[in-house]
């Protein structure tokens, strides 16, 4: 059964005038509706990856079966966005509120897209015998899903030195996505019998990376709504000044 109840907003008939509290109810429906597709798109990627490290197949279909909603939802935030743009004509904040959510929302999709292809791939390799290297893969999930989780908080609360934090964090994942990669390509050459194998696994790899760099994404829009500052591909340093905050203790020392 879904779950699929997007909240609506009041607009004049007329489009020309509009009070105070629809404007507000407007916003705030909006970024219910990205907070909700958040939730929905952790959990998919959550039974994907608990799919995969408990053998459990119906886990993975229930990811996949949900990822239309994550569809839905990105399509209702996008209508709605646009309606604000539209009849309110919001700026400063309140325009950069209604971008960022927009943007996000096209991040999330990407993370429950991420998790359907880690679902479709475990029931792969749930066809065939275990191989020890999977259990490693739940560490790399867990540094995914704290970027994920951090990154919808920065948004939601709008907690810049949490945002910035992130940049470096998914520095660490990226390196964590290469040391296993590389130890599964050498496992392919120990068990030449189990490529198939570990080659869905080396893809499930690739797609927790991914979730990563689109937490990094959700962080810098954030940061975009919050502090009307574009930190994309600056340097921490760099992005942590215009964020307002100083940066991570481990830069600063280094």
């Amino acid at each position: 059964m879904t779950r699929f109840k997007y909240l609506t907003f009041l607009m004049p008939e007329n489009g020309l005038t509009h009070t105070l509290g629809n404007f507000e109810n407007a916003l705030k429906a909006a970024r219910n509706n990205v907070l909700t597709m958040a939730s929905i798109a952790q959990q998919n990627l959550e039974y994907a990856i608990r799919g995969l490290l408990t053998r459990n197949p119906e886990l993975c279909n229930e990811a996949i079966a949900e990822d239309d909603e994550v569809n839905a939802y990105e399509r209702v935030i996008d209508r709605e966005g646009f309606e604000i743009l539209m009849r309110f004509n919001p700026v400063a904040g309140d325009l950069r509120e209604v971008l960022a959510g927009m943007k996000v929302a096209n991040n999330l999709e990407r993370v429950s897209d991420q998790a359907e292809s880690i679902a479709r791939r475990s029931r792969k390799v749930l066809k065939s015998a275990e191989v020890p290297e999977i259990q490693q893969i739940e560490a790399l999930y867990e540094m995914a899903i704290s970027l994920l989780k951090d990154a919808i908080r920065t948004f939601s609360e709008g907690d810049m030195e949490l945002g910035i934090s992130l940049f470096e964090r998914d520095q660490e994942l990226d390196k964590a996505h290469r040391k296993l990669i590389k130890e599964l390509t050498k496992a392919i050459e120990r068990e030449p019998s189990a490529v198939k194998t570990y080659l869905h696994l080396i893809f499930i790899v690739r797609c927790l990376e991914r979730v990563g760099d689109h937490a990094v994404n959700i962080a810098e829009d954030a940061i975009f709504a919050e502090k009307a500052a574009d930190v994309r591909h600056l340097r921490l340093e760099e992005a942590a000044e215009k964020a307002g905050v100083a940066p991570p203790s481990s830069t600063t020392e280094s």
